[in-house]
């Protein structure tokens, strides 16, 4: 592997959505060779020009991506599974993007892919023990860290559902996303009781869907104009002390794990948050979208309520976040949840986000986290 400062340029070329929601009548490999197809096509490519297929999925079984990419026709390229929980659609991406960087190939595929089950996310990331204290009931324990933040904060359940109306009427303009239709804050804070001081439209919806991005090096693209460079592409893992989704052991540690991706992302791309025209925060649960936010430094810790309720994370404010209505709205097929928030910001600094495009947007970053504990940071540029 070079140094980083000998890596070469790379660039997303091309990327693929399918519209989320559930596929009842279909399976991964239908919906998910859709995305690649459709990012082939955005990129002015054909499957040939493909060298290396990274696949990122949670539940789907093994080899995966095989299943998905033989609807298109097995090449003899090598297709790597990846699943890191709801950050294996980014690690996908960041293989991809190690690949082109390193020049062992000059055309990439990333593409995610899930098909969920009903009901909440089955989770295994856990010890036997964890698992029949109930610990893979994602609400609960997003409940316990909401609980800990409104205490060191002040933040209310209020602020929690401003996040939802925020990111179900960006959602309502974002024709792929699994929930068009905009709530109020009396919806918001009269729906049922999911795990205190959680509610039901502070969870996102689980979704079946895919999403995929074909990178490559600046001399392998076919329209130049419409080129997004990856300044960044950063995955850690937890760290003890930090906001891990168990917090059974706990020694002191300088950041926890989105702190740490973050600085690591800003200090390869060489931008600050400040520089940030477009973010995509991981908002599974309404509150982490605010508490994520302040440890991305965007904002000091207890502060983004605040910004919140001022406009400044609206699609029209000062830092939009969530354009096309993050998780909460878009929902939550865990592969292929980050290569779509990925997929946004590029799609922004096109200026092809249609009726939720952020003005003169240059440089964005997508954020998610996942089981495990993993936290993927990717930043991009025109």
């Amino acid at each position: 592997m070079k140094p980083l400062n000998e890596m070469r340029e790379v660039v997303v070329a091309g990327i693929g959505l399918v519209p989320w929601r559930r596929y009842e009548d279909q399976e991964i490999y239908d919906f998910g060779s859709e995305a690649v197809l459709n990012a082939l096509k955005d990129a002015d490519m054909e499957w040939r020009d493909i060298q290396a297929a990274f696949c990122g999925s949670v539940y789907q079984g093994t080899c995966s991506g095989h299943q998905v990419l033989k609807e298109i026709g097995l090449s003899g390229i090598p297709i790597v599974n990846v699943e890191n929980a709801c950050s294996s659609g980014a690690s996908a991406v960041r293989l991809a993007y190690q690949s082109v960087a390193a020049e062992i190939h000059d055309v990439a595929l990333a593409v995610g892919f899930e098909k969920m089950p009903r009901g909440p996310i089955p989770s295994t990331a856990f010890r036997p023990y964890e698992l029949k204290m109930g610990f893979n009931f994602q609400p609960a324990n997003y409940a316990n860290e909401a609980v800990e933040y409104m205490t060191e904060t002040g933040a209310t359940v209020e602020d929690f559902s401003l996040v939802t109306v925020k990111n179900r009427k960006n959602g309502a303009l974002n024709p792929n996303a699994s929930f068009r239709k905009p709530v109020t804050l009396e919806e918001v804070m009269n729906s049922r009781m999911v795990a205190r001081p959680l509610r039901l439209l502070h969870c996102c919806p689980l979704s079946d869907g895919a999403a995929a991005a074909v990178l490559c090096s600046r001399d392998r693209l076919k329209s130049a104009k419409r080129a997004v460079t990856v300044a960044a592409s950063v995955l850690v893992s937890g760290v003890y002390g930090g906001a891990n989704p168990v917090k059974s052991l706990k020694f002191p540690a300088p950041l926890d794990m989105v702190e740490l991706s973050g600085q690591q992302a800003y200090e390869l791309s060489g931008y600050g948050p400040e520089e940030m025209d477009v973010v995509q925060a991981y908002d599974t649960m309404a509150p982490s979208e605010l508490w994520n936010l302040e440890k991305l430094g965007f904002c000091k810790k207890g502060k983004a309520p605040e910004l919140l309720r001022e406009g400044v994370f609206e699609i029209n404010g000062r830092l939009p976040v969530n354009t096309d209505g993050g998780l909460i709205s878009r929902g939550h097929p865990l592969g292929a949840t980050s290569i779509a928030q990925i997929g946004e910001i590029v799609l922004q600094l096109r200026g092809e986000a249609g009726p939720r495009q952020v003005a003169g947007a240059r440089i964005g970053l997508a954020h998610s986290r996942g089981a495990g504990p993993n936290s993927a940071v990717t930043i991009l540029k025109r």
